[in-house]
C-alpha cells in the first residue's frame, strides 16, 4: 500500500470528516464502464446500506475500496489521507475487513485456520517456527463465543459443516478481534434462514457498538433498514440516491432501487 501525506487544505472536506471517502471513482474493464464518477463515504462508527439492483455496481465499488481492483480514475481516502491499495491484503492491513458473498473461506480448513487466515500465530523451537495451534484455538473459540457461536464442538471442525450465518459470524468475529476499522459485508443475509438473518443483523449492531463502521451490500431494503444509519443507492454504475434512515422507509427504498423515484 502506498500513502501520500497531503496538506490538510488540499484534502476534500468529506475525506476529512469520514472514515473512508471515494472521490469520483471510475472503473473500466476494457470498453465496459462499471462505475462512472461515483463518490461514496462511510463515517466513523456508521452503518451504511449499499443498495442497488443486480449489475448496479455495488460489488465493483467495494472491490475498488478494498484493493481488489485499482480504479481507472478517482481517489480513495482513509482516515483523511489518500491511499492506493495494490491488493486486498493492503486494505486489510489498513483496517478494512471484507466478507464476500461466498465468504472466501476454505471449506476443508478448520474454523481456527479460517479465523487466522493470513495472520497465523507462530511459536519458535530453536530455529524452527511452527503454528501455535493451541493458542489460536483458544482465541478463536473465545471470539466465536463473543459473537454467539457457542454450539460448535471443536475449533478443529472444518467450516464445510457450518451454516451461512455461522460463516458470517466468523467474518464478523475476525474483524472485531483484529481491530478492523471498517467491516464490509457483501450480501450477508443471502441464502440463510430468517433466524440466522436476525442473528447476523444483531451482530452488525454489536460491531457498531464496538466502534466499527460497517458497509452492508444488499438489494433487500427491508432486511437492512433497521440496522443501517444511511442508504446509498447505485444505478448503472452511478450515484443515484443518498438517504438517511429517518428520511425514508423500506417501501420507498424499493421504489428508489427500482428507479421509480
Amino acid at each position: 500500500m502506498s500513502t501520500e501525506t497531503k496538506p490538510q487544505e488540499t484534502i476534500p472536506k468529506q475525506a476529512q470528516e469520514n472514515l473512508a471517502f471515494m472521490d469520483n471513482v471510475t472503473m473500466k474493464f476494457n470498453k465496459v464502464v462499471a462505475l462512472k464518477d461515483v463518490s461514496f463515504n462511510v463515517g466513523y462508527n456508521e452503518v451504511v446500506g449499499l443498495l442497488g439492483d443486480n449489475g448496479a455496481g455495488k460489488s465493483t465499488l467495494i472491490k475498488v475500496l478494498n484493493g481488489f481492483h485499482r480504479p481507472t480514475k478517482g481517489q480513495i481516502y482513509l482516515d483523511g489521507q489518500p491511499v492506493n491499495f495494490r491488493s486486498p491484503r493492503d486494505s486489510r492491513d489498513a483496517g478494512i475487513e471484507t466478507a464476500y458473498q461466498d465468504l472466501a473461506l476454505v471449506d476443508l480448513m478448520t474454523i481456527t485456520r479460517n479465523f487466522f487466515l493470513g495472520r497465523e500465530l507462530q511459536r519458535r523451537f530453536g530455529p524452527i517456527r511452527v503454528l501455535d495451534i493451541p493458542r489460536m484455538n483458544r482465541i478463536a473459540a473465545q471470539s466465536m463465543s463473543e459473537v454467539g457461536l457457542r454450539n460448535i464442538r471443536e475449533m478443529y471442525e472444518t467450516v464445510s459443516f457450518l451454516s451461512g450465518g455461522e460463516r458470517q459470524a466468523i467474518a464478523i468475529g475476525r474483524a472485531t478481534f483484529f481491530g478492523a476499522k471498517l467491516l464490509i459485508l457483501d450480501e450477508p443475509t443471502a441464502a440463510i434462514s430468517v433466524a440466522e438473518t436476525e442473528w447476523v443483523l444483531r451482530l452488525v449492531g454489536e460491531a457498531k457498538q464496538k466502534g466499527l463502521a460497517v458497509i452492508m451490500i444488499t438489494h433487500n431494503a427491508y432486511e437492512v433498514f433497521d440496522v443501517a444509519d444511511r442508504f446509498v443507492v447505485l444505478q448503472q454504475g452511478q450515484n443515484y440516491a443518498d438517504i438517511k434512515r429517518e428520511d425514508t422507509n423500506p417501501k420507498e427504498l424499493i421504489e428508489i432501487i427500482a428507479g421509480r423515484k
